[in-house]
């Protein structure tokens, strides 16, 4: 800073001005996401993303998510494609198998499920719904995604004496 006796000018830009707290939102739309995460850490932030949206009333913030979820979505279309690598296997696999207590009871597939939340976030994107409707549409994604996390971070191995087989008995011929 510049005195009374000096020559030296102040520049306000090299003051800093005082430090805000960002929001669990803000903070939370600055997470990146890559391609380097695996299955359950895009799960995980689909999970995060619907969370905040679904106590959320400020409709940036809202949009923000939601086009943050959908990229999440997209992610997850590959990764339900890609081989699992060995940790989430591991994170998968149970010494002892009772197959009715893992798995949701889900009619569809879980790359099905996946397409429904992105129809449903995109139809939020689209912010052509009524409040009420609106409500209803964030309600069916949240309980969607955390059906479809559920039943993917559900086990799906048990050790058997030949390595790993399916909970359901299926036979494991490359792992996925």
């Amino acid at each position: 800073m510049a005195n009374t006796n000096s020559t030296t000018t102040t520049n306000p830009e090299i003051i800093s001005p005082p430090q805000v707290n960002e929001t669990a939102i803000a903070a939370l739309l600055k997470t990146p996401l890559g391609a380097t995460q695996d299955l359950f850490q895009i799960l995980d932030a689909c999970q995060h993303y619907v969370d905040a949206l679904i106590e959320n009333d400020n409709n940036t913030e809202c949009m923000a998510l939601c086009g943050r979820l959908l990229a999440g979505l997209e992610m997850l279309k590959f990764a339900l494609k890609a081989p699992l690598p060995a940790h989430l296997i591991e994170r998968l696999t149970v010494d002892v198998a009772e197959p009715d207590n893992y798995r949701a009871p889900l009619s569809t597939d879980s790359g099905t499920l996946r397409e429904y939340c992105s129809a449903l976030t995109i139809l939020l994107l689209q912010h052509q719904q009524s409040p009420e409707q609106k409500e209803h549409i964030t309600g069916l994604l949240f309980e969607l995604i955390n059906l479809l996390v559920e039943d993917l971070k559900a086990p799906r191995f048990v050790r058997a004496d030949g390595g790993l087989a399916m909970i359901s008995g299926e036979a494991v011929p490359g792992i996925h």
